[in-house]
């Protein structure tokens, strides 16, 4: 699914849960649908924007997500948080290495650094195995920060108790996985031309907002 706004596209790569849909071994009426609106991969987006191509996050379905956008050069990805959904497609920047002889820049909070550096030792490591992933990590905060020259803006939220980042790339707004957000924060979002913010389900959840306090505690 695509949105524009002014020169940029976004393109939403996977809008699912941590177990994506189809759930594995899963009966219900949903997962067994036909209709495609029900496959959704995990969670993840593309901004184009100046000729630069930036994702925000890379989640175990990350290969199949740039097959399926036929995304053949990335500028750099950007992570919310160290979730396995949000980080588990990392070893798959391979294929970008070897294509476009490149070293990939990733954006992420010391803690999203020390997550991947759990889940992938071997790619940090220094003597790693010359086929592992080369990636540039760059550490960030919640101040704004530049992609190839394109301003950043980081949305501070809250995962139930896990910090999480929301970004802002112009007039878009991008927050996934939040249970909370504060007042300050939600400044970060006023006068957004599109707005994402997730909404798990209907009933309420500890670490996402429900389709209800999505609509009702960030301005629309």
């Amino acid at each position: 699914m695509q949105q524009e706004t002014n020169s940029m596209r976004i393109t939403f790569l996977g809008t699912g849960t941590s177990t994506g849909v189809p759930v594995v071994a899963c009966n219900c009426m949903v997962c067994k649908s036909c209709d495609p609106h029900d496959t959704r991969l995990r969670t993840s987006v593309m901004v184009q924007l100046a000729n630069h191509c930036i994702i925000i996050d890379c989640g175990p379905d990350f290969r199949y997500q740039m097959i399926r956008a036929k995304v053949e050069n990335i500028s750099a990805i950007i992570f919310t948080h160290g979730h396995r959904d949000h980080i588990g497609g990392i070893d798959d920047i391979r294929g970008f290495n070897y294509v476009l002889n490149k070293t990939i820049d990733f954006y992420a909070s010391q803690e999203v650094v020390e997550a991947i550096n759990k889940e992938f030792s071997y790619i940090l490591n220094e003597g790693r195995f010359f086929s592992t992933p080369q990636l540039r990590f760059i550490n960030i905060e919640n101040q704004p920060f530049y992609v190839d020259g394109i301003r950043v803006e980081p949305i501070e939220v809250m995962h139930h108790n896990l910090k999480v980042m929301g970004f802002r790339i112009g007039s878009f707004s991008y927050v996934t996985d939040a249970s909370f957000i504060s007042e300050s924060e939600k400044v970060k979002l006023e006068n957004s031309e599109v707005l994402v913010v997730n909404a798990l389900r209907k009933s309420k959840h500890i670490s996402h907002f429900s389709l209800d306090e999505a609509l009702e505690r960030l301005p629309m």
